[in-house]
């Protein structure tokens, strides 16, 4: 419903459920991201709400840069990491609620320019921090001028090929997958991206897109702070 894979939601209640962040939470997560936003893109693609000029260079930026940050996350301790993630979520969040209204316009070629330079910062995030980029990628699109709406689905193809790119990344690095779990998993999540991509294109209209991101990516990051300060006190 909001573009975003999922994998802000996932990789927390996974690791609050007992995995180990680095070897199980992040590739599971990731992985429920690929098959969540890749359903709705399809949804997205049907409906042309998809911005090319925009995903394609975006797309194969993040993905050039995901393994460098895996790279850094197999080699950083997991406590910065969450702090990291937790802080990138907080941000995108209050600049969602904050009211701001871009200005629309931008053309193509700035559009090509926000693609790659925008890809290959959250590419190197999305692989340091096991997230396909949602979260920042779809308040980076609205500045840009683009309607929130197209901004989601857009997010929606770019997640899918970034999220693909950190997972394939974490594989062969730091996965402990358990087959059963991830099973079920990708089940349900076939299930709820097609509920959420058909019902946000026919009928949320953008004020309350705007506020449902902001609410769900706040709830996150304070939850992560605190699960990371006093729980492991």
């Amino acid at each position: 419903m909001l573009g975003m894979g999922g994998s802000q939601l996932y990789i927390p209640i996974l690791f609050w459920m007992g995995m180990d962040f680095k070897t199980q939470a992040i590739p599971l997560g990731l992985l429920l991201n690929i098959v969540t936003s890749s359903s709705s893109s399809i949804t997205y693609g049907l409906k042309k709400m998809i911005n090319w000029k925009i995903a394609i260079p975006f797309s194969i930026t993040m993905m050039v840069l995901a393994p460098v940050g895996t790279w850094f996350n197999v080699n950083l301790p997991t406590e910065p990491i969450i702090i990291i993630f937790a802080l990138f979520t907080a941000g995108a969040a209050l600049f969602m609620l904050s009211g701001y209204k871009p200005k629309s316009g931008m053309s193509s070629k700035k559009h090509k320019i926000v693609g790659i330079t925008g890809g290959s910062g959250l590419g190197f995030l999305a692989g340091l921090i096991g997230r396909g980029g949602g979260a920042f990628i779809v308040p980076l699109l609205y500045m840009t001028g683009i309607d929130t709406k197209q901004a989601i689905a857009t997010s929606a193809f770019i997640v899918t090929m970034a999220a693909t790119s950190g997972f394939v990344s974490h594989i062969f690095t730091a996965a402990n997958p358990q087959l059963d779990i991830w099973i079920l998993n990708v089940v349900a999540v076939i299930i709820g991206s097609q509920l959420g991509s058909k019902y946000m294109a026919a009928k949320l209209d953008t004020k309350k897109i705007k506020s449902i991101f902001g609410f769900v990516l706040l709830g996150v990051a304070t939850m992560l702070l605190i699960q990371n300060f006093l729980f492991n006190a």
